[in-house]
């Protein structure tokens, strides 16, 4: 607690450094190409204080305490006693770690819920679709498509086999799923990946990437222990718009009941 300080004051000047150049362009914008006075001046720097002090707890927060759990959790679900130490002995068996591919269903879930991006956009699209979009459906959409592809990106640390052939493969069906379902729901599906790369759910998949990389023999945490992030961005696009596809088909198929019981 006593580095406390001194740890708060680096990490709001880094911050701070890294704002900078947001506040300037959109000072500059607001001054000589509108040239008007920014509205709510006062609410306006009250905000961008606490946005700050946010940002900056925030990361002392993933430093001292997301960062080490996943790579402790990791490490703690791939060692010899929770695995076997014979089973292990013997060579990687993708069925040993069927508790890692579990945690990393379970966390990219969570994480993916509490995601403040994705809170924003489930909510603007709420609002602008006048309430057919569900803010919550959307966001447990999101959250199973996170869940299964940060589980599948463990299977494929554990087993080692090629990135590209999932990414690819992945790719494929959002395509296929994209001439399936609804023109409205395809940008929002598209969005929806990339919201999961953000403040809460990266840091946690990504500590959970390395430390699973670094505890499995033969895996190299450089090679091995990136790209479940890519994994969690293409995965909720394809859970979205099969979402969106099962969702028409049974609106469709309750619509073509209502004759007959009449």
């Amino acid at each position: 607690m006593t580095d406390f300080p001194r740890a708060f004051a680096d990490a709001l000047l880094s911050t701070v450094l890294d704002v900078a150049p947001i506040v300037v362009i959109l000072l500059l914008f607001q001054l000589l190409v509108l040239r008007r006075k920014p509205p709510n001046l006062r609410r306006i720097a009250a905000g961008s204080v606490l946005v700050l002090v946010g940002l900056t707890l925030f990361l002392i927060g993933l430093e001292n305490a997301l960062f080490p759990i996943g790579k402790t959790m990791a490490r703690q679900l791939t060692a010899p006693e929770t695995i076997g130490a014979a089973r292990l002995a013997d060579g990687v068996d993708w069925h040993d770690y069927l508790p890692v591919y579990a945690f990393a269903a379970a966390i990219g879930f969570a994480t993916t819920v509490a995601e403040p991006s994705l809170i924003a956009v489930a909510i603007k699209a709420r609002d602008a679709s006048g309430g057919a979009v569900h803010a919550w459906g959307l966001r447990i959409a999101v959250a199973v498509g996170v869940a299964v592809g940060v589980a599948l990106g463990c299977f494929r640390i554990v087993t080692g086999t090629p990135l590209p052939w999932y990414i690819i493969a992945s790719y494929v069906v959002v395509i296929v799923l994209t001439f399936r379902a609804g023109r409205t729901i395809v940008p929002l599906a598209y969005d929806s990946g990339g919201v999961t790369t953000s403040t809460v759910t990266v840091p946690v998949v990504a500590a959970l990437g390395l430390g699973l990389a670094a505890s499995v023999p033969g895996r190299s945490p450089l090679i091995d222990g990136f790209g479940l992030i890519a994994f969690a961005s293409v995965f909720p696009i394809v859970s979205v718009l099969g979402y969106s596809i099962v969702a028409s088909w049974l609106s469709r198929r309750r619509k073509s009941k209502l004759p007959e019981e009449a």
